[in-house]
């Protein structure tokens, strides 16, 4: 009976690594030469992207002086905020993308969406066939490793000092990985 329970137990562990690793890409808005700001072309963003559900987009900014309101289409059109599908003001704000489809946001501060403060998310179902493009990244130094206090090596920060994403094939790769880890623990199991 344990060794019953225990095989369970793998077949369990493995389906959870594959469902936290098949979950979508986090975008921070205008990254990683903009964020929420007056100054991003968020069409030229967004055109480097290849949204899917389960991604989620992060809104960086000052809440003294933007916020994110996600609207209708029409009132994306017209930037008008005064019927908000939501609204955000945190400065620091997560938006999951649950379903396929458009989603519309702007910054509700007077003349901020008329000055460019506005961004469209087509989101693509999470099962789409078609390759997706890797979001641009800052090219990553060539020199050798940094050294922890430790002695471990700390990878190369992107631009901002934050460190670069995984490549989305990375990410396809460790799915597959997991897929395998998967199949041969049900192949172990019978």
């Amino acid at each position: 009976m344990a060794i019953m329970a225990a095989k369970a137990l793998f077949v369990v562990a493995m389906a959870a690594a594959v469902l936290g690793t098949a979950m979508g890409t986090t975008y921070t808005v205008g990254a990683p030469s903009g964020s929420w700001d007056l100054r991003t072309n968020y069409a030229q963003w967004v055109s480097n992207i290849n949204f899917r559900v389960g991604d989620q987009i992060v809104f960086k900014y000052s809440p003294s002086a933007h916020d994110v309101v996600e609207v209708s289409k029409a009132d994306y059109d017209s930037c008008s905020s005064s019927s908000p599908v939501a609204t955000f003001n945190s400065g620091d704000d997560t938006i999951a993308l649950t379903a396929a489809g458009t989603r519309y946001f702007i910054c509700g501060f007077t003349g901020h969406c008329a000055g460019g403060m506005k961004v469209a998310v087509k989101v693509d179902a999470a099962t789409s066939s078609s390759p997706v493009p890797s979001p641009p990244m800052a090219p990553r130094p060539r020199t050798p490793p940094a050294m922890a206090p430790n002695g471990a090596a700390v990878p190369p920060a992107a631009a901002g000092g934050r460190p670069a994403p995984p490549s989305s094939s990375a990410s396809k790769l460790t799915v597959g990985l997991s897929l395998g880890a998967i199949a041969a623990g049900l192949m172990f199991f019978y």
